[in-house]
C-alpha cells in the first residue's frame, strides 16, 4: 500500500487575487481527487513512488503566511487605536476567511494547527496560577465567582426553556457569558495603577477563579453536548468526576515526585542554551494534554493541569518566559481562525440584534457582579467598579465556544451571534473604563451611591493593613 497524505479543503472556489494565492500548475499532470458527501475535495498529495518522498503542502504554507501577516497587521492597527489586539486578530480573520475575501483555501488544516493556540493559552494560564493571590480576597473571589457563574447558568437556562431552546444550550450560554477577559482587564487596571486597590484585587481574584473554572467547564462540555437522559447524564457526570479526580490525584503526585527534578535536570542540561528546556516543557504540556484527551477529558484541561504542576516549582516564571513567545504566536493564529468563522455580512444584517445583545450583556453582567460583590460587605462604589470591570466577555469564551461548536452544542446563528457579541464587548471595554469616573460622579449626584462611601485611597490602605495583619 503506497504512503499517501490527504488534505481537505472546502469545495467552494476560493478568492483569487490575480492568481497570487493560486498554486496550481496548469501544465502539471492531472491530480487524483476524492469528494465526500459534503462536497469536500480531498487531494492525494503523494503519488505512487518507489521511494518515500518528502512532501510539502504549499497551499497550507500560503494560508499560514496570509493569516499570520493579516493577524500582525490587525493587531498593530488596533494597538495603535488603543483597542485590545484580540479584536484585531478576530477582524483580520473575518476579512480573509470564507465570510470575507476568501483568501484561505485549506480551512481544516489551518484550524487544526490553530488548536495549538488553545493548548498553549491554557498552559500559560496554569503557569500563572497562584493560590496566594486568591487568599487575599478569597471569599468574594471563589464563592462570589462561583455564584456569578451559577447565576448566569440559571438565568440563561430559564430563558432557553421559555424560548423553546434546549436546556443544555442555555446552560452553556450562561457559562459562556459568565467569563470575563483577564488579559484586557488586568492590562487596563495596570495602566491606571489600580491593581493594588481594593476593587482591583477583588476583580483580579474573580478573574483568576474564572480562569480556573474554565478547565472544569471544558470537562463538563461533553456531558452538556450529549443526547442522553437525565439518569444517564448523571452517571456520565459521575464517571467524569471520578476520572477527573484520579487524573488530578496523579498530577498531584507528579508535582512533588517528578516535575521539580525533571525541570532541574533540564535546566542543568540547558545551561548554555534554553533550547532543550523550552522543548522539554512544551513536550510535557502536549503529553499531559494528550493523556487528558485519551481519558475522555479534554486537551485544554490537560494543558492547564500541566501548567499548574509547573507553577508549584521555583521555575514557574522561567518556564512562562520560555513559553510566552510560542503562546502568543499560536494564540494569534487561534483567534484569527475563530475570526474566519465570523460572517461579516451576517453580523451587518443583524446589527440591531448584535448591539442590543452587547448592551444587554454589559448591563446584566455589571448588575450581577455588583450585587454579588455587595453581598460580601463591600461598598457600593467598590461593587459597582468591580461590576463594570467584569462587564465584557473574555477571550477564553472563544475557546469554550470553539469546543462547544465541535460538540454541536451551539449551531448556526447562535454561534455567529455569540462570536460577534464577544468581539464587540471587548471593543467597548476601553470606553467603559474611561467612563467609570464620570459614572461614579453621576451616581453620587443622582444619589445612586452614598457620598460618604469609602474613597479608593482609604480602601487601599485598609486592604494593605488587613493583609499586613494577616501575615503577622
Amino acid at each position: 500500500m503506497p504512503f499517501c497524505v490527504c488534505f481537505c479543503f472546502s469545495g467552494t472556489k476560493s478568492f483569487q487575487f490575480q492568481g497570487v494565492f493560486s498554486l496550481e500548475n496548469e501544465d502539471s499532470e492531472e491530480t487524483t481527487t476524492l469528494i465526500d458527501k459534503k462536497d469536500n475535495v480531498f487531494v492525494m498529495s503523494n503519488k505512487k513512488s518507489k521511494y518515500p518522498v518528502l512532501q510539502v503542502d504549499l497551499r497550507l504554507i500560503s494560508d499560514l503566511v496570509v493569516i499570520i501577516v493579516s493577524a500582525a497587521i490587525g493587531g498593530i492597527l488596533f494597538s495603535c487605536l488603543g483597542q485590545p489586539v484580540i479584536v484585531g486578530y478576530l477582524l483580520a480573520g473575518s476579512l480573509i476567511g470564507p465570510g470575507g475575501l476568501e483568501f484561505i483555501s485549506e480551512m481544516v488544516q489551518v484550524e487544526t494547527v490553530a488548536q495549538f493556540g488553545v493548548v498553549f493559552l491554557l498552559f500559560a494560564l496554569g503557569l500563572e496560577f497562584s493560590l496566594a493571590k486568591l487568599k487575599v480576597v478569597g471569599p468574594v473571589a471563589v464563592l462570589g465567582g462561583l455564584l456569578q457563574i451559577l447565576t448566569f447558568m440559571f438565568l440563561c437556562a430559564i430563558t432557553a426553556v421559555l424560548c423553546g431552546a434546549k436546556l443544555s444550550e442555555g446552560v452553556f450560554v450562561g457559562s459562556f457569558l459568565s467569563m470575563s477577559s483577564t488579559a484586557v482587564v488586568v492590562k487596563f487596571l495596570g495602566e491606571r495603577n489600580s491593581s493594588s486597590a481594593l476593587h482591583g484585587q477583588v476583580t483580579i481574584g474573580t478573574l483568576i477563579f474564572q480562569d480556573c473554572a474554565v478547565g472544569l467547564l471544558f470537562a463538563l462540555l461533553p456531558v452538556l453536548g450529549g443526547h442522553s437522559g437525565l439518569f444517564q447524564g448523571m452517571v456520565s457526570v459521575g464517571k467524569l468526576l471520578l476520572v477527573l479526580s484520579l487524573y488530578l490525584a496523579a498530577a498531584s503526585v507528579l508535582c512533588w515526585s517528578f516535575v521539580p527534578r525533571f525541570l532541574k535536570l533540564m535546566m542543568h542540561l540547558s545551561s548554555q542554551t534554553n533550547e532543550l528546556y523550552q522543548l522539554a516543557v512544551v513536550a510535557f504540556c502536549l503529553l499531559s494534554a494528550w493523556c487528558s484527551d485519551k481519558l475522555g477529558l479534554s486537551l485544554e484541561l490537560g494543558s492547564f493541569v500541566a501548567g499548574v504542576m509547573i507553577s508549584t516549582t521555583d521555575l514557574a516564571q522561567h518556564t512562562l518566559d520560555q513559553v510566552e513567545p510560542i503562546r502568543n504566536l499560536f494564540a494569534a493564529l487561534f483567534l484569527s481562525s475563530i475570526g474566519m468563522l465570523i460572517h461579516v455580512h451576517f453580523l451587518w444584517s443583524h446589527v440591531d440584534i448584535l448591539l442590543a445583545s452587547v448592551i444587554l450583556v454589559i448591563v446584566v453582567k455589571t448588575a450581577v457582579a455588583s450585587i454579588v460583590t455587595k453581598a460580601f460587605g463591600y461598598s457600593f462604589r467598590t461593587s459597582f467598579v468591580v461590576g463594570v470591570s467584569l462587564a465584557q466577555i473574555g477571550e477564553f469564551a472563544f475557546v469554550l465556544l470553539s469546543r462547544a461548536s465541535n460538540l454541536n452544542l451551539v449551531e448556526g446563528k447562535m454561534y455567529l451571534l455569540l462570536l460577534g457579541t464577544t468581539a464587540l464587548s471587548l471593543v467597548t471595554t476601553p470606553l467603559l473604563f474611561k467612563l467609570i469616573p464620570a459614572i461614579m460622579n453621576l451616581g453620587v449626584l443622582m444619589h445612586w451611591f452614598p457620598s460618604e462611601g469609602t474613597p479608593y485611597s482609604e480602601e487601599k490602605a485598609l486592604m494593605i493593613e488587613a493583609e499586613h495583619n494577616r501575615i503577622l
